[in-house]
């Protein structure tokens, strides 16, 4: 078989509907679009959510609460993940960027407890959980509160 040789199935490709072509084509003059009005036009038709002139879903419910404009992005880090960081002693927000465990796009990290801790790390975030410091701690690392949170 050649590529000259394809061709789609029987039935499966249908001609499109030839309009404006004249009266004997049977969808002349007015070109299916009916008399003058809106959708005659070209480019006509209505928006997206247009109800008719009646007032419209999206202005009708009521607007309840606001975005606080202050609000301070955080991303979480485990005891559990930081335990799968093979061969790294200082864990940095760098090293965490670089595992893929805390976005790139500089927000702040908050080590949470969840998981074991077996070997000593020297941890340093934003922010800790009372029990993850104790826990890091526990387990002979040292925990580094960096500033700008």
């Amino acid at each position: 078989m050649h590529l000259h040789e394809l061709h789609p199935a029987p039935g499966s490709r249908k001609r499109p509907k030839r309009i404006g072509r004249g009266i004997g084509s049977g969808h002349g003059k007015t070109a299916t679009k009916g008399h003058k009005g809106l959708l005659a036009r070209s480019g006509g038709g209505k928006r997206p959510g247009f109800e008719g002139g009646q007032m419209p879903l999206k202005r009708r419910v009521p607007k309840r609460g606001f975005t606080n404009i202050f609000r301070k992005e955080w991303s979480i880090v485990n005891l559990r993940d930081l335990e799968r960081l093979e061969g790294v002693q200082d864990v940095t927000p760098a090293v965490l960027i670089q595992s893929g465990l805390v976005p790139a796009h500089g927000s702040r990290i908050k080590v949470l407890a969840e998981g074991v801790l077996s070997r000593p790390l020297h941890v340093q975030a934003h922010r800790f959980s009372e029990s993850a410091a104790a826990k890091i701690q526990a387990a002979g690392g040292r925990v580094e509160v960096l500033g700008g949170a």
